[in-house]
């Protein structure tokens, strides 16, 4: 196969192999932008493999990074693009199931692609468009398969994170896993409690917000791979609730945490703790936190208007959208005229400040001033006094 046209990310990045080449060397691009392009998907980054050893490639640019010397990545600085170049390489002995403990340089492109994780991934271009495809990566891409490059064992040994990236491209591409890659999977699914659980995560979520979704995340649990991760072992009956919800797209990685945290029916507590053991940053857990108060509230038909300003308009918002997801049944409009009318965005915008409060009261400044301030701030927001300066100062002296 050819491509007639390289996208204009390859043809950016041409004087780098062209540069390569003219050295005596052979350069490619791999990976995953060589099987998007050819699904007609954006590119988000261009790999670029070569013959060439990390050093005779320093020898060849004049701007140069070492972001991974040691495993033969170098970075390349050009038109205020950065390239990273990877030398061909083997690799062996992954005792802890995620790095290699020997990587060798070599000179063949096949021996490099042979280390690759499926075969859709294993192709490679050279600058003049022509497809190197060592592996029946092009019919497995026709066929829409997620297929082990060699013996699939072999490859989930290598790199037991290989499993999650197995059913997270098929929830990205909507492609099927073939049946020896999908029993090498269940067979080795318990090498995932190898991998650090941020890798995991990172997979994970990755599924999760993927266009097809629900057919990676099947797979997840008929894999038995949910029962190596963290909180999830002995949950898949509640797990696959989540499957049988309407077809919907997780528009981020809050809303997908809060839903799979709603199935496992947890209280805002238990969902805390939850994404703390999936290592889930501070600021995505507390919106995770404050969007299932505000769902549960949904639920219950006792949603006020100071749930939605003080919880957030973003969490409401990726509240409402789960309410549908799990057809709980709510007034939309209702809702929607509450947030229209919620006459201030925060408690800066109120017309009477701190000092302001110290002043009418005649007290000291301290700890009771906030107390004040947001008895003042709900008050505006539920309509219970207007913003007005004096109008707040007769509603702090009541």
């Amino acid at each position: 196969m050819q491509i007639k046209q390289l996208p204009t990310d390859f043809q950016q990045a041409l004087p780098i192999l062209e540069m390569i080449e003219t050295a005596g060397f052979e350069a490619y691009f791999v990976g995953g932008s060589v099987r998007d392009h050819i699904l007609g998907l954006p590119i988000h980054d261009v790999d670029i493999a070569t013959s060439a050893y990390p050093e005779e490639i320093k020898s060849i640019f004049k701007h140069t990074v070492d972001t991974g010397i040691k495993h033969g990545t170098v970075t390349v600085l050009m038109n205020d693009n950065s390239y990273e170049i990877t030398t061909f390489r083997t690799e062996s002995g992954y005792q802890d199931y995620r790095r290699p403990d020997k990587v060798t340089f070599v000179r063949s492109l096949e021996d490099d692609l042979k280390r690759r994780d499926f075969t859709i991934n294993a192709l490679a271009v050279d600058r003049n468009g022509n497809v190197v495809d060592k592996f029946d990566g092009l019919t497995d891409l026709d066929n829409q398969i997620i297929r082990a490059v060699g013996v699939p064992e072999e490859r989930f040994h290598e790199d037991a994170l290989r499993m999650m990236r197995a059913v997270r491209f098929q929830s990205q591409l909507d492609f099927t896993i073939e049946p020896e890659t999908a029993a090498a999977i269940e067979d080795n699914a318990p090498l995932l409690e190898k991998i650090a659980v941020e890798r995991i995560r990172e997979e994970f979520i990755k599924m999760m917000i993927g266009r097809a979704w629900k057919i990676g995340f099947k797979e997840f649990l008929n894999l038995s791979l949910s029962e190596y991760c963290p909180e999830f072992a002995g949950q898949a009956s509640k797990l696959n609730n989540l499957l049988s919800t309407e077809d919907f797209q997780m528009v981020d990685d809050e809303m997908a945490w809060t839903a799979i945290g709603f199935v496992l029916e947890l209280s805002e507590e238990k969902l805390s703790k939850f994404l703390r053991d999936w290592k889930v940053s501070n600021k995505s857990r507390e919106a995770c936190v404050s969007t299932m108060r505000i769902l549960k509230l949904i639920q219950s038909n006792s949603l006020e208007i100071w749930d939605y300003y003080k919880d957030g308009l973003d969490n409401v918002s990726r509240a409402e959208k789960l309410a549908e997801l799990f057809d709980i049944k709510f007034d939309r409009e209702k809702l929607d005229k509450l947030i229209d009318a919620i006459p201030i965005n925060s408690s800066h915008d109120l017309k009477i400040s701190g000092n302001d409060v110290i002043k009418t009261l005649n007290i000291k400044p301290g700890p009771e001033i906030g107390f004040f301030m947001n008895k003042l701030e709900k008050a505006v927001v539920t309509q219970t006094v207007t913003n007005s300066y004096e109008d707040l100062q007769r509603y702090l002296l009541k």
